[in-house]
């Protein structure tokens, strides 16, 4: 497997549970993202992709976004000097237009002190919308065929897919969301085509090691042909 993603759902959740403010829920999926990163780490993954931040989530209270992203820089700030050491590129992917402006400064310093590093790719899908992503693309081409630089019947597949924001990366091999919702919530909708799924019953904050285990066991068991 080159390509883990994930979409790490049920934080709030997991804190409603537990009787607790919901902040707290995020905090804790704070330490699972961790754990991941050193399951792909242990596991010689090359790319994690993580659903972050969607542009849906703009929604919700305003206390509750400046905490989610006080917390994913404050953290990711917090353990540079660890993912330095441990040869993780961070990179944001998403609506560059959306980033919020008091975050530009702690992003453009995780990901140039981390830019070197090709041990594993951790994808931070941050103000990310796969709809707006494929809308992007479609009008980065349809500027290139206006200007001359590219003809109409040269568009295809491998084409859009240069234009995508996951322009050079492998599309993920495996997807996992857990908290037993069965649907992509607007993630990787074009990479996605061939993608294996797994939904786990479990809230993000509960995941440990061995759910992922069983996902990557799972999933070496899977013949993929790729429509042959």
């Amino acid at each position: 497997m080159q390509h883990l993603a994930i979409i790490p759902d049920g934080n709030r959740r997991w804190a409603k549970k537990n009787k607790l403010k919901s902040f707290f829920g995020h905090k804790k999926g704070m330490e699972s993202f961790r754990m991941t990163v050193r399951f792909c780490l242990k596991k010689g993954i090359k790319y994690l992709s993580f659903y972050t931040f969607s542009l849906e989530n703009f929604n919700r209270p305003e206390e509750e976004k400046n905490y989610l992203f006080k917390l994913l820089m404050g953290e990711s700030i917090k353990q540079l000097p660890e993912l330095k050491e441990q040869g993780v590129k961070i990179r944001f992917i998403g609506d560059k237009n959306y980033f919020p402006k008091n975050v530009l400064t702690s992003i453009k310093k995780l990901e140039e002190e981390t830019k070197q590093n090709n041990k594993l790719n951790v994808n931070l899908l941050f103000c990310y919308g796969a709809q707006r992503e494929i809308v992007h693309a479609t009008k980065k081409l349809a500027e290139e065929v206006k200007k001359g630089a590219l003809k109409l019947e040269e568009i295809n597949e491998q084409v859009l897919e240069n234009s995508l924001w996951t322009a050079g990366m492998p599309n993920p091999d495996l997807i996992i969301r857990t908290s037993k919702r069965a649907r992509l919530s607007n993630f990787l909708l074009y990479q996605a085509a061939y993608s294996e799924f797994m939904f786990l019953d479990i809230f993000w904050p509960e995941i440990k090691e061995n759910h992922l285990e069983c996902c990557l066991n799972e999933f070496k068991g899977i013949q993929r042909n790729f429509g042959r």
